[in-house]
């Protein structure tokens, strides 16, 4: 998403603007701050998974479901009436 790249990796951004249509499109960017975002999601994802067994635990599947279902809605929400990033 070329405005994504633009505002906050304007680095590979400009890398990929260099590149040829009809070039390889596996690896074609070296940019440890983007590995190290995309990453990030992973591991965001990981400590989420950790603490939502625990609240699974405690709790139960069902309110589990509902908070993580409410959660997301509000955070829909926030992503729809945002002005900008």
């Amino acid at each position: 998403m070329a405005p994504f790249l633009k505002e906050f990796f304007p680095d590979v951004y400009k890398k990929q603007s260099e590149i040829k249509d009809s070039s390889n499109q596996y690896c074609k960017f070296n940019s440890a701050t983007l590995t190290m975002f995309t990453s990030s999601l992973y591991l965001a994802a990981l400590l989420a998974s950790c603490v939502a067994s625990y609240i699974t635990k405690a709790w139960g599947r069902k309110i589990s479901m509902l908070t993580g279902g409410i959660t997301f809605c509000v955070g829909a929400l926030f992503n729809g009436v945002a002005l900008s990033v």
